[in-house]
């Protein structure tokens, strides 16, 4: 049987509107439906890109309880789809802070699997007076997650994770044949390195890549980079978005990627492994 599909990247310029953002959503993710796509990826943060970094709190819901939830689901059942939510805010431990979890619903609906984002971005940007301290606000996860579905096992990442190769190391070593990348990264940061770092993971791991981004200027004065694209495994870009609210669709070829696996075994090459 055949092992090829179309995935889709959503790019959005998501606001404080919860609402109004879940509208958004829906509408692009029925174009990627219509185009075909069986696999769907939301960016970072679709559902709410507040004014304070507080925001997001407040609208934390409970594990399989709340409304991204319910839209989620109900928008995988409605096309018949397999759905990357993004982040969704779900309670933590810590009652000032949240988990940001990347969700995989299956084509009835149901919740496949749950990533909480590992690696926090706590940075000030270079070049920039643009400063970030999401562990203020978010509780790391420390659980790499391959989701097996359908489609085939898919290694999950969120935005910052991108960075730090050996965790997509580790998520092809426990059978990752695809990667998903939410993500929502700043205008400076992603002029610098977003195509560099997305191109890479592909590259190196002989592996698809779908990258989702929040790309465009947002209520909170914030900028995010966009560019969402569908990489193959020889790191050639299939689609793309540079600005702007849209869907990306690429070809995933999982047999093919096996084939070139087998001929350019550069993953069987390995000599050390990530510390």
């Amino acid at each position: 049987m055949s092992r090829r599909f179309l995935a889709a990247a959503v790019q959005m310029a998501s606001g404080p509107n919860v609402d109004g953002n879940l509208l958004e959503a829906r509408r692009l993710i029925a174009r990627a439906a219509e185009g075909g796509a069986r696999l769907v990826v939301l960016p970072e943060n679709f559902a709410l890109m507040g004014m304070a970094e507080t925001d997001k709190v407040a609208r934390r819901e409970r594990p399989g309880d709340g409304p991204i939830q319910a839209f989620l689901a109900e928008e995988a059942r409605r096309h018949g789809i397999h759905l990357v939510g993004g982040t969704v805010p779900l309670e933590s431990a810590d009652p000032g802070r949240i988990r940001a979890a990347c969700l995989v619903y299956g084509p009835d609906g149901a919740l496949l699997a749950r990533y909480d984002k590992i690696h926090l971005f706590d940075v000030d940007v270079p070049g920039s007076d643009e400063r970030y301290q999401e562990s203020e606000t978010i509780e790391a996860g420390t659980a790499p997650v391959v989701a097996e579905t359908a489609l085939g096992r898919i290694g999950l990442a969120v935005c910052y994770d991108l960075r730090f190769p050996e965790l997509f190391r580790t998520l092809l070593a426990r059978g990752a044949e695809l990667f998903v990348l939410p993500a929502a990264f700043t205008a400076v940061t992603g002029r610098a390195h977003w195509e560099v770092l997305v191109r890479a993971r592909a590259i190196e791991n002989l592996c698809h890549v779908v990258a989702a981004a929040q790309g465009g200027y947002h209520v909170s004065g914030r900028e995010t980079h966009g560019d969402s694209m569908v990489v193959d495994p020889w790191g050639t870009v299939l689609d793309r978005l540079p600005r702007g609210s849209g869907v990306v669709i690429g070809e995933v070829d999982l047999d093919r990627q096996e084939a070139l696996r087998r001929r350019f075994p550069v993953v069987a090459h390995r000599r050390l492994a990530a510390c």
